[in-house]
């Protein structure tokens, strides 16, 4: 037992022992606050780390461009209802025409085009009609408002993007 002060023998002894009481539970407090500052700062760092990458792949995914897919991956046994579309040709048939045309033909060719999110020459679409009827087993057309290119054509494992109509590049690559 620590020795005791001429101070110390003026405090009653009860009074001393709830003096070293409150000392341990304002201590205990102390502990509990700075456990739970702890405890806070850890949460608040997790949620800041989550919170950089969700921005981050927010950020990659604004940034990254939107194509017609090369693949055949996730593909499904349907076929559009023709070669040359009004409307959007789903991604998983698109794949499923990259694989073979009509379900059973050769290896198709898409012709796609946004004129939606592009401003494009009123003849395009027809000029583009013209291309894909040339090539009636295999190629088709069809509207992409979701591309970030004006046209792109797509083959198994290729895509070509033109920012402008070019039948002999087109062609070749139809071709090829």
């Amino acid at each position: 037992m620590p020795p005791r002060s001429e101070q110390d023998n003026d405090v009653p002894r009860a009074e001393r022992r709830r003096l070293r009481q409150e000392e341990k539970a304002a201590e205990e407090r102390r502990r509990t606050w700075r456990k739970r500052l702890r405890r806070g700062a850890r949460v608040a760092v997790v949620v800041a780390v989550l919170a950089a990458v969700g921005g981050g792949v927010a950020a990659w995914l604004g940034t990254r461009t939107v194509l017609p897919p090369t693949t055949m991956e996730n593909h499904v046994e349907l076929n559009p209802p023709a070669h040359v579309l009004t409307e959007p040709m789903p991604v998983q048939i698109q794949k499923h025409m990259l694989e073979h045309a009509d379900g059973s033909g050769p290896p198709g060719v898409i012709i796609q085009y946004n004129c939606r999110k592009f401003s494009c020459p009123t003849d395009l679409v027809d000029k583009l009609t013209r291309l894909a009827k040339d090539y009636p087993a295999f190629v088709y057309l069809a509207p992409n408002p979701t591309m970030d290119a004006r046209i792109a054509l797509t083959r198994l494992g290729r895509i070509l993007v033109l920012e402008d109509y070019d039948a002999d590049r087109m062609r070749r690559f139809i071709l090829g």
